[in-house]
């Protein structure tokens, strides 16, 4: 484009000197089109030059002259990273505009629509192993531990009796421990009834002279058994069996301790300090993370894995449910929309820092290169379209002036 623009330039300046070289040459017998054509041609060429001085002046100096108010962009661009930083700020991050903006978008729709498509399932799941790939990268085995470690002693600091006396106060006030005590019922039965073996080994081993009849041990044995059968039975089978309510009592009791006596509530704390302050606890839990991490990652290391497939499964699940629940998109919508005003209200300037400080860095001789590549297209434009108008601008004047004169 600039060969083109130059170009133009050249023709003008060819016309021109072979329209002075017939005034020159025919003297007063010149043909009236010379002096048309040579004014035209003349005035292109102060066109032509005239703006590609404007041109080269936003980017560089003119010939390398040092011209004032010239090489504009390397001296101008600070200026231009806030102008355009401001204007992004002022126009694009308004609250109204970003929340209005942010609502109308409708990500919620079309995130869990394009989730719930089973064509992006594959998809889906490489990106969830990637996301728990790239946490676990992130996460150092030492700072966990650390971290369990910290967490370990920051749960050891307040006194659990009394909470966890109120929590199993209001568990029994809601009648909530019956189902633990049938499992616990339930459990003891299915033990009694497996029991046989060990009741006949107590017995041949604890029991009496070692000299008595094996057939008293098997009456013995037998009659233990039954009998062990028949209270678990017992007990499973009727909530209001004694033993059942001894439990209850024994709980309720227990929980009146545990925020009003001081001698339990200082047992129950020693008993946890004990236990918190083992050091086979915190290896414990390291061992668990770094086991935990390493069965992680090589399950998600296979594409077939269960655990990447229920991943995968209850993410499109999810994207199925909002999909098909506009009630719950809307109200997604507006969650979405009040994060982004957030955003904008509080953030705005650190966002729009990244422009102008990006700006800032830049080299001005690169930037001056970069922003000519690509605009220069349309700047060379301005060259030809000046020579153009030159052209006829240098005409009309000319022919006015041979009318009036």
């Amino acid at each position: 484009m600039k060969v083109i623009a130059t170009g133009c330039l050249v023709v003008a300046a060819l016309i021109y000197l072979f329209t002075r070289y017939l005034e020159h040459r025919d003297g007063q017998d010149v043909a009236a089109w010379v002096g048309y054509v040579r004014a035209a041609s003349e005035a292109g060429m102060v066109g032509a030059l005239a703006d590609w001085f404007a041109v080269t002046a936003l980017f560089r100096h003119p010939l390398g002259l040092p011209i004032p108010h010239t090489a504009l962009i390397r001296k101008k661009k600070d200026d231009i990273g806030d102008q355009l930083g401001g204007f992004i700020e002022d126009n694009f991050m308004t609250p109204a505009v970003i929340e209005h903006r942010a609502y109308t978008l409708e990500l919620p729709r079309r995130l869990s629509t394009w989730v719930s498509d089973p064509a992006n399932s594959q998809r889906i799941s490489d990106e969830v192993a990637r996301g728990f790939t790239l946490a676990s990268e992130m996460l150092r085995d030492e700072d966990v531990e650390n971290l369990i470690t910290y967490a370990i002693k920051w749960a050891g600091e307040p006194q659990w009796a009394q909470p966890l006396g109120r929590v199993l106060e209001q568990l029994i006030a809601e009648d909530r421990l019956e189902p633990v005590f049938q499992l616990a019922c339930d459990r003891a039965h299915d033990w009694a009834l497996g029991s046989q073996g060990l009741i006949d080994r107590i017995i041949d081993e604890d029991v009496g002279p070692s000299w008595k009849p094996k057939f008293v041990n098997s009456l013995l044995g037998d009659r233990i058994y039954r009998e062990l059968v028949d209270f678990t039975y017992k007990v499973r089978a009727d909530p209001g069996h004694q033993v059942r309510r001894s439990m209850h009592t024994f709980v309720r009791r227990f929980a009146d301790d545990l925020q009003h006596d001081p001698e339990m509530i200082a047992r129950f704390e020693n008993i946890k300090n004990e236990l918190l302050g083992r050091d086979e606890v915190g290896n414990a839990a390291s061992t668990a993370w770094k086991t935990g991490k390493a069965v992680i990652e090589q399950m998600l290391e296979d594409p077939n894995s269960t655990l990447r497939n229920s991943l995968s499964e209850a993410v499109v699940n999810l994207g199925v449910r909002i999909r098909d629940d506009r009630p719950l998109q809307e109200k997604m919508n507006g969650w979405v929309a009040r994060s982004a005003k957030h955003v904008a209200e509080n953030y705005s300037r650190e966002i729009i820092s990244v422009i102008t400080e990006t700006v800032r860095g830049w080299d001005a001789e690169e930037t001056s290169k970069k922003i000519e590549l690509q605009v220069g297209r349309d700047l060379q434009f301005i060259r030809i379209n000046g020579t153009v108008v030159g052209s006829l601008a240098g005409l009309a004047i000319y022919t006015v002036s041979v009318l009036i004169f």
